[in-house]
């Protein structure tokens, strides 16, 4: 029987309380004290001077903090809603072929840090990176989630560019099924979810997420549709919320609170 490979070198050997086939995931978000995950609908918060920004990286304290084989993105974080990709030419590779895992051997053999993974079953990104730039990011690679409906043309591109994708559910991303593809076919044992709303909204409703930490920035935003930390389905009047513990509160400079949580209970 084929073994899993071992997790990327910045992982830990185990998680304790990872759940059995998939990855273990923690959400980490910095939101608004309201909760907001933006300041107005529709920018990309990379692009926006008036989010906060802080000495140091955001991204280096979660790696320390948890050492994941894995970063979770949707492609909304990357590209607006509104914005038109690059078209691309038709695929000559069957569909029996461009339908399955794309892992070559030669990325994953030289990717030690670990994997960029996004979300992306319209594809709509076109790369201009496929090992992030920065010291911090040595040694990571982008990995590519995709469904079975995704375009065959989208497909043959990430070929063409070595880019691996993993193909996880038939519509769209199936993302249980993705996170249980992250831990037996890469061997990555911890993600880190920095997503958006809607992405972090689909992981809560579908009970994958074992960690919540929010980084809680000192500005209050409000609105009634700028995006906040999930973004999902209402509960019904006899639904329950997901209950959470506290693991620890850690005041950070500038007025910044770094708020975790363990997820006690999913609800059924």
């Amino acid at each position: 029987m084929e073994q899993p490979p071992a997790g990327p070198p910045s992982e830990p050997a185990a998680n304790d309380s990872a759940p059995v086939g998939r990855a273990f995931v923690v959400s980490h978000n910095a939101a608004s004290v309201d909760g907001r995950l933006a300041i107005s609908p529709g920018m990309l918060l990379m692009f926006d001077e008036r989010w906060p920004t802080y000495a140091g990286s955001t991204y280096a304290d979660v790696q320390r903090r948890h050492r994941p084989g894995a970063i979770l993105e949707g492609a909304g974080s990357l590209v607006r809603e509104d914005d038109v990709p690059a078209p691309l030419p038709a695929a000559t590779e069957p569909a029996e072929v461009l339908l399955n895992d794309y892992l070559p051997p030669d990325v994953v053999g030289r990717t030690s840090g670990g994997w960029l993974s996004v979300v992306d079953s319209r594809g709509r990104i076109r790369w201009l990176y496929k090992e992030y730039p920065g010291e911090q990011w040595k040694g990571w690679h982008v990995l590519v989630l995709v469904s079975r409906s995704t375009p065959l043309s989208y497909l043959a591109y990430l070929r063409r560019e070595e880019i691996p994708y993993l193909v996880v559910g038939e519509e769209r991303v199936d993302l249980s099924q993705a996170m249980s593809a992250l831990r037996q076919r890469l061997g990555v044992r911890t993600v880190v979810s920095t997503a958006g709303a809607r992405l972090n909204g689909a992981m809560l409703r579908a009970g994958l997420l074992d960690e919540i930490e929010v980084e809680v920035v000192p500005i209050a935003v409000g609105g009634t549709t700028t995006p906040t930390m999930f973004t999902a389905a209402d509960l019904a009047a006899t639904d329950t919320p997901t209950r959470l513990r506290l693991l620890g509160v850690t005041e950070l400079r500038e007025g910044r609170v770094l708020l975790r949580y363990a997820v006690e209970e999913v609800p059924q």
